[in-house]
């Protein structure tokens, strides 16, 4: 895993620091003619808040980016022994997973309470960042939101500079921009309201699973509880780690209280309760996969557009990886859409981490479906 510094130099982090960078920059100039700060005690008012709220978004956003989510440690196993039947088995870190904690492909290591990796910050969001992220979030939202009003209103002026000329009252801020400008200003302008849309949905699933103690990943293990335990006729899944709004609430913003491997319960419940369900879940996962022979080779592009048009125009829209085939490669599929499967290879017993991803359905059939050639 990278360091802290070296996480600012991708193209996620750079892309978030030049959108601060560019709604920081227009909001400054436009205020300048529009409310400068100098005219009044309110305008000096205005001019603070927003640099304030710049200031905070981007505090936040590099505390959550520099602190990182918080790693189980390599190798890491429970203190008593029999609790490892309990927990899952990483083969990348060499240790067993905490509870609450997976592993993350790009990060490359397993995350203390990972709720998903995020390419702006170039790292996950868990355990020791999450507070951090979220009230980045809060602020990024509040600050876009104001400059939106602020940079949606000079515009306004700037295209009607010459009728106040003619026609105004006199009082009317001169707004004055250059070609240059104007497009700059367009482009915070979009910027500034996209983030309030985007940032703003997300915020308000991150409140929402903050609120009940369930991060992302979570939320689809518990969904898919619900529905497997109804379908089997077992007993509800109860939750174990949702203590109260003002308990989870507080839990998140006080990370450091918590060392991430162990977490507080509800009465009747235990430490493990969720990752045994997670586990069940996987082995019946497993039962219900299908073993897959590729008859030709795919190269793992994401979009096979000339050997594969079908598939290219129907490629799943997720980030997961491609995985590259050759004739004879055995493959055990989980998922499945009309064109893709995702998969897993086989290999031999002792290897690594078997490769997987996603792979055309035209490249393989059936493993049951393959002659065998007689000698």
């Amino acid at each position: 895993m990278s360091s802290p510094f070296k996480r600012l130099c991708h193209w996620g982090p750079i892309a978030a620091l030049g959108i601060i960078k560019l709604i920081t920059w227009a909001m400054i100039h436009l205020m300048s003619m529009w409310w400068p700060p100098h005219v009044s005690i309110a305008a000096a008012l205005h001019s603070i808040l927003f640099i304030t709220l710049a200031a905070l978004t981007l505090y936040y956003f590099l505390q959550s980016l520099l602190e990182g989510p918080g790693f189980v440690p390599k190798g890491w196993k429970p203190e008593k022994e029999e609790e490892v039947d309990y927990l899952q088995y990483c083969t990348v870190c060499k240790g067993f997973k905490a509870p609450r904690s997976h592993h993350c492909k790009k990060c490359g290591r397993c995350v203390k309470k990972m709720d998903h990796h995020c390419p702006w910050i170039n790292c996950c969001v868990g355990h020791a960042n999450h507070g951090y992220f979220s009230t980045f979030l809060m602020f990024a939202v509040l600050g876009c939101f104001h400059a939106s009003i602020v940079l949606v209103t000079c515009l306004y002026h700037a295209i009607n500079r010459v009728w106040y000329l003619y026609n105004g009252t006199g009082q009317e801020p001169m707004i004055y921009l250059t070609l240059t400008t104007l497009l700059l200003t367009l482009l915070a302008t979009g910027m500034a309201v996209g983030v309030v849309l985007a940032v703003g949905a997300l915020l308000y699933f991150q409140i929402r699973g903050i609120l009940s103690n369930r991060t992302t990943i979570e939320e689809w293990i518990v969904e898919k509880a619900v529905g497997r335990r109804e379908e089997q006729g077992l007993p509800p899944f109860v939750y174990p780690y949702d203590l109260g709004w003002k308990a989870n609430w507080y839990q998140v913003w006080a990370g450091s209280l918590h060392d991430g491997l162990r977490w507080p319960v509800l009465d009747g419940c235990g430490q493990y309760d969720l990752t045994m369900e997670q586990k069940a879940q996987k082995i019946e996962k497993q039962q219900r996969s299908r073993l897959f022979s590729a008859i030709s080779e795919y190269s793992g592009r994401w979009i096979p557009i000339l050997s594969r048009p079908r598939a290219a125009l129907s490629a799943p829209c997720t980030d997961e990886p491609r995985l590259a085939l050759r004739v004879g490669d055995v493959i055990r599929a989980t998922r499945q859409r009309r064109h893709w499967l995702f998969g897993e290879k086989q290999v031999q017993t002792g290897e690594a981490r078997a490769p997987r991803g996603w792979f055309p359905r035209d490249a393989v059939v059936p493993a049951d479906e393959v002659k065998v050639k007689p000698d």
